[in-house]
């Protein structure tokens, strides 16, 4: 023997296999391997292993094939069913002969008769992967049956750690009583001597050959066959395992799909001319390079590289073409893919991270191409690009979906593992496992001067300081000043392609990586995803949740319909735009609107009225506070002291509604001296309100931010807000915590943020005159201001933002629970 434990690739498939996967790749019309079993054998050999089997479904073919080479016996898996739901389980069996064969083909539809069948011709078997859900059927309770049936457990090498770890952790803690307890439990007694008693066993579970003894079992001091079975069977197996990831399911499909169709186009003799063909066959077959004439392999890679310089070269329109030259340039860019060609291929599950990485570039790619022909086709209403665009994107999912398939997969393993352990935790009178919540909040905004950005940055603090699980997921271009400055917490993905909205050239859409960012999640262990907005990056929130089964919140923010509206002048973009935002806040476990009046006008457009709930909102009460007040105004901008500082904070756009105020403001100030009108901010519609503002006492003091902005607030005497589109308004909280009366409209959140005649006035919306009379009536009684500014500040003291903040924490518990 070459090693003093022997070790047993105990759970591969051969070209005879039906697989797990055939129902995907059906789909391509591929259900078979392409592996030979001889192929199989020396491979596994050449990776060290002193034993070989391989584990069929319900043939021997492929056992029978190599049944004559050293160190090999036949051995099957079993496909079989609970009877009472027809709940398929997969059981290894090894060591058996045809006539066996026979018999447990006749057995295998009971789970119960052929576990008795197996027991009495003592055979060594093993269910495996006790945990992996393949009809939709499989529950706790069938896992804890399977407890009782069975006494050798397998470790499956292509499924997720976290089944295979929970599985480790009942087989340590099972106890006699334990069993006692589930048999009485399910209504049956254990065959076995001492059912608590548990071996665990590991096999690759390979069906593209790329992992053959990737995952296997050791048995020290085993002499032979017999000797490494009996160790099996009494507990001396030692598992063996390269953790599995998604990336390593997703690398499988693709190799299966290659094979198959390389098989069928008969591309073999085109790998060495092709540079793109020859990375694909490297890193998804065993193929080995070709050895033999030296200048004829030269004159291949000379050839193969004009081919490749050609292409690169090109100006393709075609998508298919397109897809060519993207594909080529990202192998023959990178150093690490270009030295992969050459060489043996010993371990070639190494390969799926750079297959990871050049799917996951050429598929952003396409996806970059088809964002920016759908956004310039909406603007030139070119239909004939559209389709094209549509028709590219379908490539682009078809080119993700191994990877969305074995996320998804992968991710239903750990949630059904760790309910296995709830269960156990409960019967042994413990505190279940549940995990920490770790909420990702996705957002199209975090850099900009706005609501959104300033509530979840102020997030971010609360939730380090209370020690909760928050990370805001964003996406825009980081210059290298900015690497490194991020905040705590916040977690920046590069874009693949950015675009600019006609409109609104101060808003620009990023279009994010989703495939990093699903790799992102699942790897950090996001259990709930909340979407801030509904732009890209919130559709790679959504799309994250769906793939990963986590829950998914968002928040109606922003009145995009409005803005649509006020910005193009076209009410059909208004219609459009609603009916997106209805159909995104119905993707939804929980949809938060920021006021009572935002909720009925979301559950009246026709968002489900069961998912819309109050957000609770609240404000710095520290940062924003009248004790700010100093003078801010004098100092920086050598204002009188004693005029009275009508103040707007916010973005100077037309969706604001500021023409109103401009308006409203002219009137004022022609009958009235000593008053002043103070603009903090900035946007499009700064200028036009410069020109018509021109010779009155108005003061433009830009973006404020900080201590600035709060002395400013501070200092001033009432804060004027003509906005219908606001969803909520922040500032109207901010400048009541800083002790100032506001003046809002009856149209949109803000009204439903102060206490109307207390704390502030409500106007009619839109009316200049309405908005003028209540600045006058403030004007005109400072009383009534100094007892509206009291009042203003104790209202907001009742309403701090870390208090509401973790009101929303528990919220994300209570609707959708770890």
């Amino acid at each position: 023997m070459k090693h003093p434990a022997l070790c047993c690739d105990l759970h591969v498939h051969s070209r005879y296999s039906r697989r797990p996967s055939e129902w995907i790749l059906q789909k391509i019309g591929c259900a078979e391997s392409y592996t030979d079993p001889k192929s199989i054998y020396d491979i596994a050999r050449r990776r060290g292993m002193d034993l070989v089997t391989i584990t069929d479904h319900n043939v021997l073919e492929g056992s029978l094939e190599i049944a004559h080479l050293p160190g090999t016996f036949v051995s099957e898996e079993i496909t079989t069913y609970f009877p009472e739901d027809q709940c398929k389980v997969h059981v290894l069996a090894w060591d058996i002969t045809e006539a066996q064969h026979t018999d447990i083909s006749k057995a295998r539809e009971n789970i119960f008769d052929l576990a008795q069948y197996l027991r009495s011709q003592n055979i060594v078997h093993a269910v495996a992967h006790p945990m992996f859900d393949m009809n939709s059927t499989l529950t706790p309770g069938h896992f804890e049956k399977l407890l009782l049936l069975f006494e050798v457990l397998e470790l499956n090498g292509s499924r997720d750690h976290s089944p295979n770890e929970a599985i480790r952790l009942i087989v340590e803690q099972l106890t006699e009583a334990d069993t006692l307890e589930l048999a009485e439990r399910h209504g049956f007694l254990s065959p076995l001597a001492t059912p608590w008693k548990k071996s665990l066993v590991s096999g690759s579970d390979d069906h593209s050959s790329l992992n053959i003894a990737r995952s296997h079992t050791s048995v020290a001091d085993a002499t032979g066959i017999r000797s490494f079975l009996n160790g099996l069977r009494e507990g001396h197996s030692q598992p063996v395992q390269v953790p599995a990831t998604p990336a390593t399911m997703a690398h499988n499909l693709y190799s299966i799909a290659y094979q198959f169709y390389a098989d069928k186009l008969g591309l073999a003799p085109m790998v060495s001319k092709d540079l793109l063909l020859r990375f694909m066959d490297r890193a998804l077959t065993l193929r080995e390079p070709e050895r033999g004439n030296r200048l004829k392999a030269r004159f291949h890679d000379m050839v193969t590289s004009l081919r490749a310089a050609s292409v690169r070269r090109s100006q393709p329109t075609a998508l298919k073409s397109i897809l060519q030259k993207e594909a080529l340039s990202i192998v023959w860019d990178d150093k690490t893919m270009i030295k992969g060609l050459s060489g043996r291929n010993d371990e070639p599950w190494k390969a799926e991270r750079d297959w990871f990485t050049f799917v996951d570039r050429a598929s952003e790619k396409v996806l970059k191409h088809f964002a920016d022909t759908i956004l310039e086709s909406l603007g030139g209403a070119d239909v004939f690009d559209l389709f094209k665009a549509i028709g590219s994107a379908g490539s682009s999912y078809i080119m993700l979906a191994p990877y969305m398939v074995a996320y998804n997969l992968y991710a239903q393993d750990r949630t059904f593992s760790r309910h296995c352990l709830d269960r156990m935790f409960q019967r042994k009178g413990r505190k279940t496992s549940r995990r920490p919540m770790r909420l990702a909040h996705f957002t199209d905004t975090f850099r900009e001067m706005n609501g959104v950005a300033m509530t979840l940055r102020m997030q971010i603090e609360a939730a380090r300081s209370n020690g909760k699980g928050l990370s805001i997921v964003t996406c825009y271009p980081e210059d290298e000043a900015e690497t490194g400055k991020k905040p705590e917490g916040v977690r920046n993905f590069a874009p693949i392609g950015s675009f600019e909205i006609p409109e609104y050239p101060e808003l620009v859409l990023h279009y994010p990586p989703l495939l990093k960012m699903l790799e992102w999640c699942y790897e950090t262990g996001v259990t709930h995803i909340h979407a801030a907005t509904p732009g890209p990056v919130g559709m790679a929130g959504l799309a994250c949740a769906k793939i990963l089964g986590l829950p998914l919140h968002s928040t109606y923010h922003t009145a995009f319909p409005q803005y649509a509206s006020a910005l193009t002048g076209d009410a059909s973009m208004a219609e459009g735009m609603w009916r997106y935002m209805v159909w995104f806040s119905n993707q939804s476990d929980v949809v938060y609107a920021p006021s009572l009046s935002m909720a009925n006008e979301l559950t009246g457009k026709g968002v489900d009225a069961k998912r819309v709930r109050l957000y609770p909102r609240g404000v710095d009460v520290e940062r924003f506070n009248p004790a700010k007040r100093n003078g801010f105004f004098k100092s920086g901008y050598g204002l009188d002291e004693g005029e009275t500082k009508l103040l707007y904070v916010g973005r100077v756009s037309q969706e604001k509604n500021l023409h109103v105020l401009t308006g409203a403001f002219k009137r004022l100030a022609a009958r009235r001296t000593g008053v002043r009108l103070v603009v903090v901010g900035n946007g499009p519609y700064l200028e036009q309100m410069q020109d018509e503002l021109s010779g009155y006492p108005v003061t433009f003091t830009g973006p404020l931010t900080g201590d600035d902005l709060a002395a400013a607030y501070a200092s001033a005497s009432i804060f004027v807000f003509p906005s219908t589109t606001d969803t909520f308004g922040n500032v109207v909280l901010e400048a009541q915590a800083s002790g100032l009366p506001v003046i809002v409209t009856d149209q949109g959140g803000p009204q439903e943020n102060l206490i109307p005649g207390q704390t502030g006035l409500i106007v009619p919306d839109g009316d200049e005159r309405h908005f003028e009379r209540a600045m006058e009536t403030l004007v005109d009684n400072p009383a009534r201001v100094r007892e509206m500014r009291h009042n203003a500040r104790n209202y907001m003291e009742g309403r701090s933002f870390e208090a509401s903040y973790l009101q929303l924490w528990e919220l994300y518990r209570e609707v959708s629970p770890c």
